[in-house]
C-alpha cells in the first residue's frame, strides 16, 4: 500500500428512484424493502406480501409523490441532488490533492459497490465511508456497512476500509442543528408556539431486539433542547413515516400534531434533525401531509424547516466528520 496513493471518501445516504415513474419506483422499493435489515420478517412470510401486495399497489402512489418533488433540471430526486452537492462542496473545502470525494446511495444509483469499484480504479487503496445517518440503526448504517463489505468480498485486491461512526451526540452536530434551526426560525413570518423534532420511525420490534436508534434520537433531542434553551414541552420529540400495521416507536408525528391542534396551539414548526438531506419524507410528508393535518385540526400557521442539506452549517459539520474519519490517511 503506497503512502502517496489517492484516498477515497464516500458520503452515503439512503437513496431515491431513478425516475418518478411507476417502473422505477417499483425497482427502488423492491431493492429497499427486500433488504433483511429493513424488513426482518421471515422471507416466507414477507416476500409474498412484498411482491403480491406492496409492489402492486404502492409504486403508483409513491410515483406521484416523487413527481411532485422531482428536480426536473437535473433529473434526480432531491436527496440525490443534495448528497451530490455535499460531495462536490466537500471536495472543494478539503483542499487535499490526494483526496477523492464522491457519494453513493444504499438503494438506487450510484451504488456503494459501484463507487468503491470506481475509487479503486482511480488508485485509492484507502476508502472511508461516511454514512450520513446521525443516529445508528441496523436498517441504515448497518445496511450501508453490509453493502460495502459485500462489495469487498468480490474483490481480489481490497482497499483498506473505514466506516464512520454515528454522530448523534457530537457537539459539532448539535451546534450545526441549533445554528441552522435558529436561522430558519428567525426567517419565519410568525413565532411558533411549539417546534417538533420529527425523526424517522422504526418498528418497535427492532428496538426490542437491541437496536439503539431510539436512544440515539432521544439523546439528540435532549442535547438540542439544551443548546437551543428550549423546554422539552416546547421542542417536542416525535417519529414519522410509519409503514405497515406493526407497532412503531412513538409518539407519532401525526398524533403530536393532532394533539397540539386539539389543545388550541395555532402556530407550529417542524424540523427533521435525523435527516442529513431533504427527501420525500421531509418535503412531502412533513411539508404537505402533516401540514394539511395540522390545518385541518384547527391550526393556523405551519412551517417545515429545511434539513442541513448543503448549507454552511451542514457542510461545516460534514467536513468535521470527514477529517476525523480520515485522520492519519490525509
Amino acid at each position: 500500500m503506497s503512502s502517496d496513493s489517492p484516498v477515497g471518501l464516500l458520503l452515503v445516504n439512503l437513496g431515491t428512484p431513478d425516475a418518478p415513474d411507476v417502473a422505477a419506483v417499483r425497482r427502488y422499493l423492491a431493492q429497499f424493502l427486500s433488504d433483511r435489515r429493513v424488513v426482518d420478517l421471515p422471507r416466507a412470510l414477507w416476500l409474498p406480501i412484498l411482491y403480491g401486495v406492496v409492489l402492486t399497489t404502492r409504486p403508483a402512489r409513491s410515483a406521484k409523490l416523487y413527481e411532485s418533488i422531482w428536480n426536473n433540471d437535473s433529473g434526480e430526486g432531491p436527496l440525490k441532488t443534495f448528497t451530490r452537492l455535499q460531495a462536490e462542496k466537500l471536495q472543494a473545502q478539503m483542499g487535499a490533492s490526494r483526496l477523492i470525494v464522491d457519494y453513493a446511495l444504499r438503494y438506487g444509483a450510484p451504488s456503494i459497490a459501484e463507487q468503491i469499484e470506481t475509487l479503486t480504479a482511480k488508485g485509492c487503496e484507502r476508502i472511508a465511508l461516511l454514512p450520513l445517518y446521525p443516529q445508528y440503526a441496523s436498517s441504515t448504517t448497518g445496511s450501508a456497512a453490509d453493502a460495502a463489505f459485500d462489495a469487498l468480498r468480490d474483490m481480489r485486491k481490497q482497499p483498506a476500509l473505514r466506516i464512520g461512526a454515528p454522530y448523534y451526540d457530537d457537539p459539532a452536530y448539535i451546534e450545526a442543528l441549533a445554528a441552522h434551526m435558529t436561522r430558519a426560525l428567525a426567517a419565519l413570518d410568525f413565532e411558533p408556539e411549539v417546534v417538533i423534532a420529527s425523526f424517522h420511525g422504526l418498528p418497535q420490534a427492532q428496538i426490542d431486539r437491541g437496536d439503539p436508534y431510539r436512544d440515539h434520537c432521544e439523546t439528540t433531542w435532549r442535547l438540542l433542547c439544551e443548546k437551543l434553551g428550549m423546554r422539552q414541552d416546547r421542542l417536542r420529540l416525535a417519529f414519522q413515516s410509519r409503514f405497515g400495521r406493526a407497532q412503531w416507536i412513538g409518539p407519532y408525528t401525526s398524533d403530536v400534531v393532532s394533539e397540539l391542534a386539539g389543545a388550541g396551539v395555532k402556530r407550529i414548526a417542524v424540523a427533521a434533525p435525523g435527516f442529513a438531506a431533504d427527501c420525500l419524507e421531509t418535503i412531502e410528508e412533513l411539508g404537505v401531509e402533516i401540514r394539511d393535518l395540522f390545518l385541518k385540526k384547527g391550526g393556523a400557521k405551519y412551517a417545515r424547516l429545511p434539513c442541513l442539506n448543503d448549507s454552511d452549517e451542514g457542510m461545516a459539520l460534514i467536513e468535521t466528520l470527514a477529517r476525523r474519519e480520515l485522520a492519519g490517511w490525509i
